[in-house]
């Protein structure tokens, strides 16, 4: 979620009519929304896409997967998307394996002493989803990129686009990677 100002001084005296409202918690946003697909092996962002803050995620799931995916994770924002219609509907992406977080409400009980194997199987796709986060955070705190300047989704796309293609070569970097090949 990244926010937008909530100011009006402008000409027409009126917020961005392409961003929305969103509760997160139980604070209320006005923004929008930025959806990326990450390489699992690699970390690097392979894909983004940007909407307004009221859309729902699993809408934008099917843009962000790549042909040659064979497991994708996810958080239990992308529960259902192997039965949505463009999944279903493609033979390619429903051959992935969807790898997708329940809800932390939906685990069942255990005893003290037993071991609660559900809960370490969850644990380890949180463990390969986050690597999702990394680019994030070198976008927002690197490069500084925490509120929207822009008017307009487009606007902001293209920017998030040149920060996302700026973490993955700072990423390369840092791993002591290069371009060239040797």
């Amino acid at each position: 979620l990244i926010s937008a100002p909530s100011s009006t001084k402008n000409a027409e005296k009126k917020r961005d009519p392409e961003m929305h409202s969103v509760k997160k918690g139980n604070q209320w946003h006005f923004g929008m929304k930025c959806h990326t697909g990450v390489d699992a092996g690699s970390g690097f962002v392979h894909t983004v896409e940007a909407t307004a803050a009221n859309v729902h995620d699993v809408t934008v799931a099917a843009r962000l997967l790549r042909e040659d995916d064979k497991a994708v994770y996810g958080d239990s924002a992308y529960l259902g998307i192997e039965k949505r219609e463009e999944i279903k509907s493609n033979p390619q992406l429903c051959a992935i394996e969807y790898r997708i977080n329940r809800r932390p409400g939906r685990f069942p009980r255990v005893s003290d002493n037993a071991i609660d194997w559900e809960r370490h199987i969850e644990n380890r796709k949180s463990a390969v989803r986050c690597k999702v986060e990394h680019p994030y955070r070198i976008v927002k705190n690197i490069f500084g990129f925490r509120k929207a300047v822009y008017r307009g989704l487009r606007k902001n796309l293209n920017r998030l686009h040149v920060l996302f293609a700026s973490a993955n070569l700072y990423m390369l970097a840092r791993a002591g990677g290069s371009l060239c090949p040797a």
